[in-house]
């Protein structure tokens, strides 16, 4: 510090002189101390020395070192911005260097210059850090799944957090949500297409678009990059459950007639073929959904892929499946529980396993029985409408929807009860293509 020539720093250790010096402090505030003309220079900075009274080394530019009577020292800079006079706090010395503090400096005098108040910009800033570290990508998407997983299944649920965990998070899961770019998205959804798994890829991105519009639906977010990747993905090759033609289903029915597994996989393959329900659905069917009095079963909405109830007509071969399941299994929760005693239903691999055992791997799978059911009936000439409701297929029109909810359900009778005297057909000498199938049936 530089007093009418003297340097403070340089005489501290001359008590006569540093204690006249001192004593000008004595009833003097700091803002009144002479002042350094010339910039301060590092040794300087680090030589200065508590006095009895806070005084400050000034640099230029509006800001000063305030050196305390306890040593400790901090850089400020003192400004005017609105007409008001203002101090704004650089750092402590010595963790901010001279340099440091003169760029601190710099920065903000080019705030006040363009009317920005440096303090309320730092307070905004970290704002906005704070902000940033609470609502990033995983944050968010977690926040997202949690308010969403009521509307889903258990497992459905499972496997989104799941590819989200695996696949996203890892790349994007600590960035502040509205910091991730469409390239930053498309990068981490490359890395799942390298590895050939292009439908998770699709999956994964459609999940994170749901993410992107969650953030912007609650205030989080304003930019929703996954929309702009439409079309950047590969596009998987469309592939079908295998499914038999109707020319098979002699040879099929005879071979599960003469099935020597389990009793209970052999009638789930039958009620399976029978209703041809998803594979799920069958799977996790409890006794509460049927009336077998009344032929019918409902599956509810919560355990319908488009989260709509559905209702099954039942034919009479349909109910003698379920009547022989009763039998056996009547006792319990689920009509087909799972054999290892912890209270589920069969796993979803027990029907695929059965039909590989039957000689039908890569020939058919349990879902293929809708494919199977949806083209005969159709050449047999049912109304596509009434397949379409008897498949629990979306409905793209929601006022139809609507309508057709419980629509075709006399008629959905008649049709699940020739699907079954077919399948019964197709064991015997009776069976025919279904065209003629169909005029039998549209004779009566």
């Amino acid at each position: 510090m530089v007093l009418w020539g003297f340097s403070y720093a340089g005489v501290h250790r001359r008590p006569a002189v540093a204690k006249k010096i001192a004593g000008i402090f004595v009833g003097t505030k700091t803002k009144n101390v002479g002042i350094a003309a010339m910039p301060l220079t590092d040794i300087a900075v680090r030589n200065a020395k508590p006095a009895p009274e806070p005084y400050k080394l000034t640099d230029g530019g509006g800001m000063y070192l305030h050196i305390h009577p306890n040593g400790s020292r901090y850089w400020r800079m003192a400004y005017r911005i609105a007409g008001k006079q203002k101090v704004f706090a650089i750092g402590v010395y010595p963790a901010v260097t001279l340099a440091e503090a003169r760029q601190i400096r710099d920065d903000a005098k080019r705030l006040v210059k363009q009317g920005i108040d440096p303090v309320a910009e730092r307070k905004r800033a970290a704002k906005q850090n704070a902000d940033d570290r609470a609502n990033t990508f995983e944050a968010i998407a977690r926040e997202w799944h949690q308010t969403k997983q009521g509307s889903w299944t258990a497992s459905h649920a499972a496997k989104i957090l799941n590819s989200l965990e695996a696949d996203i998070f890892p790349a994007l899961g600590d960035r502040p949500l509205t910091t991730v770019t469409a390239p930053d998205l498309l990068e981490a959804l490359r890395v799942i297409e390298k590895r050939g798994a292009l439908e998770v890829a699709g999956r994964v991105l459609q999940r994170c678009n749901a993410v992107f519009r969650f953030a912007i639906a609650t205030g989080r977010g304003t930019y929703n990059p996954a929309a702009d990747l439409r079309g950047a993905l590969k596009t998987p090759e469309k592939r079908h459950y295998a499914a038999l033609g109707h020319a098979e289903l002699p040879e099929f029915m005879r071979k599960l007639s003469e099935y020597d597994g389990d009793l209970q996989t052999r009638l789930a393959l039958r009620l399976l073929a029978l209703t041809f329900v998803r594979t799920g659905e069958l799977r996790a069917a409890q006794w509460t959904e049927f009336d077998l009095d009344g032929a019918e079963w409902r599956i509810p909405a919560e355990r319908m892929k488009m989260r709509e109830a559905h209702i099954v007509p039942l034919s009479r071969q349909a109910v003698d499946v379920l009547r022989q399941l009763e039998a056996i299994n009547g006792d319990g929760a689920y009509v087909l529980p799972s054999r290892n005693g912890r209270g589920a239903c069969i796993s979803e691999n027990t029907v695929l396993y059965a039909l590989y055992r039957m000689g039908y791997h890569s020939r058919a799978t349990g879902h293929g029985f809708r494919a199977t059911a949806s083209t005969i009936l159709n050449e047999m000439g049912f109304p596509p409408d009434w397949i379409e409701r008897q498949l629990a297929h979306a409905e793209r029109n929601k006022v139809r929807a609507a309508y057709n909810r419980a629509q075709y359900l006399v008629e959905r009778r008649e049709l699940m009860q020739v699907w079954a005297d077919y399948l019964d057909s197709a064991a015997s000498d009776r069976f025919v293509a279904p065209t003629e199938f169909g005029r039998l049936w549209l004779r009566k």
